[in-house]
């Protein structure tokens, strides 16, 4: 993949996400707690797919993705550490949210889930733009 090639898909993975994101927070508005931690969530995973995208890399798999990025990207301290730990917390809870009949959602886990993901997408943004 050209080096071209690989800023303009990061970029349309960045815009994915921050489309994720404002879905995220109209479905928070009206009480949608589940279908607001899964579009939280997918702006997360489309922010670190928009990260993996300028290396020419991908997969398949969610856990092969967050698996390369913490490998790669947060234990290199390019991201701060804690943003692993918080991208692990919001695609446990994604998966809860989605799988899970018994899993009780909450606007305080909700809200935690959002603004992980604009915190990564601010993050994400500013590392394209300096890459």
């Amino acid at each position: 993949m050209s080096p071209k090639i690989s800023k303009e898909l990061s970029r349309h993975r960045l815009e994915q996400a921050k489309e994720d994101l404002i879905s995220a927070k109209l479905n928070y508005e009206h009480n949608l707690y589940k279908s607001a931690n899964n579009r939280a969530y997918y702006a997360i995973f489309h922010s670190i797919r928009a990260v993996l995208a300028l290396d020419g890399i991908d997969f398949k798999k969610h856990k092969d993705v967050q698996a390369y990025f913490n490998k790669n990207y947060v234990n290199a301290e390019i991201f701060p550490k804690a943003m692993g730990r918080k991208i692990a917390e919001a695609s446990r809870i994604r998966e809860d949210s989605d799988y899970d009949d018994e899993f009780i959602v909450d606007s305080e886990k909700t809200n935690k889930q959002i603004v992980t993901a604009e915190e990564l997408i601010q993050l994400v943004e500013k590392y394209i733009e300096e890459k």
